[in-house]
């Protein structure tokens, strides 16, 4: 599976480069207006035409960068997807219960998360050793909260919760938590 990272620096380089260009036609139309002495300083058809491009990119854009999420198919179809693993965590009273102290997955696995609040709503986010984040979920309590995954990389990973769940959640957190192995 594409990792996240490289998914997040294409949107933003795409994105950038549409920003630019929007914001060098606000500037043109500027400029032309604010000319002195001139009459008609921009023909609505020239800026009409422009606008349209840039909705035919923008949403050109969306299309494109919504078929390069690589966990969408997963989401899509998860009704059909058996798991290679499952992993049953529970979280109350601001505490994760694994069922073992470090989750051991071999690479390649699709892994599926079944996450049980019994308390509050909490987030389950997994994070690198960068602390970069690879995926989260919000996990609410009296509902079904599963995630899928496939696991390409030997990593080694950390549990966090990704949502505000009082004062006592700034320390849900489980170090290492997770091991990507062969």
């Amino acid at each position: 599976m594409v990792d996240s990272t490289m998914v997040l620096a294409g949107q933003t380089i795409a994105y950038t480069l549409y920003v630019i260009v929007i914001l060098a036609l606000m500037a043109w139309f500027a400029y032309k207006i604010t000319r002195a002495g001139k009459e008609s300083p921009v023909k609505p058809s020239l800026f009409y035409s422009f606008v349209a491009l840039l909705v035919v990119i923008g949403v050109s854009l969306h299309i494109v960068t919504h078929e390069t999420i690589p966990w969408k198919p997963l989401d899509l179809n998860r009704a059909d997807i058996t798991a290679d693993a499952e992993f049953n965590i529970v979280i109350a009273d601001h505490q994760f219960t694994l069922p073992s102290d470090k989750l051991i997955i071999k690479q390649g696995q699709l892994v599926r998360f079944n996450v049980e609040s019994k308390d509050l709503t909490y987030g389950f986010g997994l994070f690198r050793a960068d602390n970069s984040m690879v995926f989260q979920m919000q996990v609410l309590p009296g509902h079904k909260n599963d995630i899928l995954w496939k696991f390409d990389r030997l990593e080694t990973y950390s549990i966090r919760s990704t949502e505000y769940s009082g004062w006592k959640g700034i320390n849900m957190i489980v170090r290492d938590a997770i091991d990507v192995v062969q």
